[in-house]
């Protein structure tokens, strides 16, 4: 290549780099594998090294990608916390162990651990007890979670035992467990959130929420695998987390110690075979040098430990050529491109479609119909297109271009400046909004309609239900002689429909389907206002004193019940005898707080969030998610969020300690 083409390449590289940096450490989200992400790292580095006329401090191989938030206070790493040098196959491993035999001229032992996909923080502890938590952040300053950590149970907040130093570190990876992530994947949907894309990135956003009550109904888990700086307790890494262990730590036991580069490469094979059977994800394995005496030895690089490598494991991937792509409508309007392939096994499986995600993500990869693509599982919910083979584009394809208008009703699309899709803006008449509506109504957690998705087709179909009201007025006579039904069948739908009328209140407002109100949201309003006519009358202030009701939720509802439609919607639901109302929840002890709404932040000594908030409620007082002028106090414990604390001062709401709370009940 010619200096020009190489200064250029460069440029490129970096710019990508950048990008992917971002989207991963700032944006929560990859649209790259890592092993894509590594190659074009390589590349980078490779030309740097050849042409140090095109240095420049700012490259991306220059520093580790930072996921600082500005919401949250940083602080300096007392140990820099580097990244792992990265291998994808065993003869750089073998290049590794005869670096390391040669630099300390002896038999070396390694210990080989599994490499937790997840998110990396450092845990400082002071006599015994959980200081300061901070996530990698750019390696040498991290974010402040510590509020967000202590709500994590495997994460001890005091010590076991005695040996412990006065003050150390421990390094660990934030994680969500699979069955857990599945769960929490099932409840964002409910509310029409976006599923997130994997584990990690759950595990990433979660532990950079700002609510740390939120944070604390997440299944989170920490795994831990490393105590720097504390050499002179320890030998070896294998001890160093043995006594990790006895001190209350969670440390996987799949490890092993050996002095054998065979056996390294057995423990690879084992766990890149078998690692679904585990109950997190895991994307490579980290062979360590086991004495810390020769770690010493061997010291670091600018930005790796010299005694350390991971071999990472390729998500399994498979080139198919895309035949087209199609677009589906969901019932919030959201079109969402996806892929038709041609057949090919991937991870067991026969793949056929994959997912797009949205006009961006089919820009940046420069997908055209035709082209020969790399579809990934990895940890993705289905698989997705992750490159394009260029090398095999023919020439005269075009670049693609988004549609414009609904695919099912016509209706030109709309993007909101802040949105990542395209929305169909006609709800009330583009059919597969409108049918998602009803089946939702229908589901087992909202109205438990006993109806398949075929039959809300085919009663749409023939234009007897336009929206879920339609369904009260349907008759046994009417829809015996469908097609799929008969007497039987025709009888039990319109049973299941009339046991409708007494499900709860908060599931009949569940059922709705108005936007970001799942199932604990709706529970929390209708326990807050008791009947669809108080809650139809709340102003968007208050509605923001409800505990977990934040402002989006708030504009959402208030928008619902805005709209003219909407509310025939409900007088037709209430005319057909749906549950609109119920009884307060929980025995009121008394009215000392009547009137009065809390917010409750940080960690307590003698009460838990759920019992304060209790407290509050049985003698008349009302809890908040966010801080307004509307508040009355802030009941703070230990790490209270530092933006509320600001944002309580800004407004002159008081705030009380545990010890006042109690001495107010006592009067």
């Amino acid at each position: 290549m010619k200096p020009e083409q190489v200064k250029t390449r460069i440029q490129e590289l970096r710019k990508v780099l950048q990008k992917h940096n971002y989207d991963y450490y700032v944006g929560h989200s990859s649209s790259i594998s890592d092993f894509g992400y590594d190659q074009l790292y390589i590349e980078l580095q490779t030309l740097e090294s050849k042409f140090p006329e095109f240095d420049d401090e700012n490259s991306p191989s220059r520093r580790v990608g930072s996921d600082l938030n500005r919401e949250f206070e940083s602080h300096p790493h007392r140990y820099p916390m580097l990244s792992l040098g990265n291998t994808y196959n065993k003869e750089e491993l073998a290049e590794f162990d005869q670096r390391v035999r040669k630099l300390v001229g002896e038999e070396v032992s390694y210990f080989c651990e599994l490499k937790y996909d997840g998110v990396a923080v450092a845990l400082t502890y002071r006599n015994g007890e959980l200081f300061r938590a901070l996530t990698r952040g750019d390696g040498n300053r991290g974010d402040d979670v510590t509020h967000n950590i202590r709500t994590i149970r495997s994460i001890p907040l005091k010590l076991s035992g005695s040996s412990y130093p006065p003050e150390f570190e421990i390094r660990g990876e934030v994680i969500l467990p699979a069955e857990g992530f599945k769960k929490m994947n099932l409840e964002r949907e409910e509310r029409d959130e976006t599923p997130f894309a994997n584990p990690r990135n759950a595990a990433s956003g979660t532990l950079k929420m700002q609510n740390s009550s939120l944070v604390a109904q997440r299944p989170l888990d920490c795994l831990f695998y490393y105590i720097p700086g504390e050499q002179l307790l320890f030998q070896t890494q294998s001890e160093s987390l043995e006594k990790a262990r006895n001190w209350g730590f969670r440390v996987p036991e799949y490890n092993r110690l050996t002095n054998s580069l065979e056996k390294v490469f057995e423990f690879i094979d084992q766990w890149e075979s078998n690692r679904e059977q585990l109950p997190f994800d895991i994307d490579g394995v980290v062979i360590k040098v086991d004495s810390i005496p020769m770690q010493q030895q061997l010291g670091f690089t600018a930005k790796t430990p010299r005694w350390a490598i991971s071999y990472k494991f390729r998500a399994e991937q498979a080139v198919s050529r895309l035949l087209s792509i199609d677009f589906q409508v969901g019932r919030t309007g959201a079109v969402t491109p996806v892929a038709n392939l041609e057949a090919v096994q991937l991870a067991g499986t026969t793949v056929k479609r994959a997912s797009l995600h949205n006009a961006d993500q089919i820009g940046m990869l420069d997908i055209r119909t035709g082209d020969h693509v790399y579809v990934e599982k990895g940890g993705e919910i289905i698989p997705k297109i992750v490159g394009v083979d260029h090398g095999r584009r023919e020439p005269e394809s075009e670049p693609f271009r988004f549609i414009t208008t609904c695919p099912e009703c016509g209706t030109p699309l709309v993007r909101e400046e802040d949105e990542a899709a395209h929305y169909c803006p006609n709800d009330t008449g583009c059919p597969p909004q409108i049918k998602g509506r009803i089946e939702h109504f229908i589901s087992r957690k909202a109205m438990e309609i006993n109806a398949a998705e075929a039959t809300i087709d085919l009663l749409y179909r023939k234009g007897m239900v336009r929206d879920v009201a339609d369904l009260y007025s349907l008759e046994t006579e009417s829809i015996r002689n469908l097609e799929r039904f008969g007497e039987k069948s025709a009888t039990n739908l319109i049973e299941s429909i009339e046991l409708s009328r007494l499900v709860p209140f908060p599931r009949v407002l569940y059922a709705l389907g108005i936007r970001y109100v799942g199932e604990t949201v709706a529970r929390k309003l209708a326990e807050a206002y008791l009947s669809m006519e108080n809650l139809m009358e709340a102003s968007q202030e208050a509605l923001e004193q409800v505990d977990e009701i934040g402002e989006r939720i708030a504009q959402s509802v208030r928008f619902y019940f805005h709209d003219e439609r909407n509310l025939q919607l409900v007088a037709r639901l209430k005319s057909a005898g749906l549950q609109f109302e119920m009884e307060a929840p929980g025995e009121t002890v008394s009215d000392l707080l009547t009137g009065k709404s809390f917010v409750i932040s940080g960690v307590f000594k003698h009460h838990s969030r759920e019992e304060l908030k209790s407290i509050i409620e049985q003698h008349g007082g009302k809890n908040s998610s966010s801080i307004s002028s509307q508040t009355d106090y802030i009941l703070a414990g230990a790490n209270m969020g530092p933006s509320k604390y600001n944002k309580a001062q800004k407004l002159g709401v008081p705030i009380i300690t545990e010890a006042n709370f109690i001495e107010m009940l006592s009067q």
